[in-house]
């Protein structure tokens, strides 16, 4: 019985190993990121407990996944680490408005953001463009055109 728990742990671990590294390099190819950093440094936890866009710190950055997030404390960073999926933004950090509306891979304003149903969303916003405006006026419909999109985007 041994033997076989040894043997099939000798053939699973280098799957879920292998199989996690496809999925961080995935990640760093479709992300928006700035040499591997995620929403430009600011704290992706910080939208969700102060409701602002918090410009984070490189003492406070992690990993998940090979996205590296720079954090504005060390409290926002531990509660990055127990939970990563719950903070990270929407569509890889790209555009929610242009991922719904255009299917393209969209810069954003990190001080422009949503959250919806727990979920951070960002958006473009220049002195000319919005697009939490457009995006507010057909969330619904967006919004499901957008996952749609990312998931062929991000498989």
């Amino acid at each position: 019985m041994r033997l076989k728990t040894f043997i099939t742990a000798a053939i699973t671990v280098p799957f879920l190993i292998a199989n996690a590294n496809a999925q961080a390099v995935l990640r760093t190819k479709d992300f928006n990121l700035e040499k591997g950093l995620a929403i430009q440094g600011y704290d992706p936890v910080a939208y969700f407990t102060q409701s602002k866009a918090v410009k984070g710190n490189k003492q406070f950055a992690a990993s998940a996944e090979g996205v590296t997030y720079y954090f504005s404390t060390a409290a926002n960073k531990e509660l990055f680490v127990k939970d990563y999926k719950k903070y990270e933004p929407q569509y890889g950090g790209w555009c929610a408005y242009a991922m719904g509306a255009t299917n393209d891979k969209v810069e954003i304003d990190p001080e422009t953001f949503k959250i919806v149903g727990g979920k951070l969303y960002l958006f473009y916003h220049s002195w000319v463009n919005n697009t939490l405006n457009k995006w507010n006026k057909d969330e619904a419909g967006l919004k499901s055109k957008a996952d749609i999109n990312w998931a062929n985007i991000f498989k």
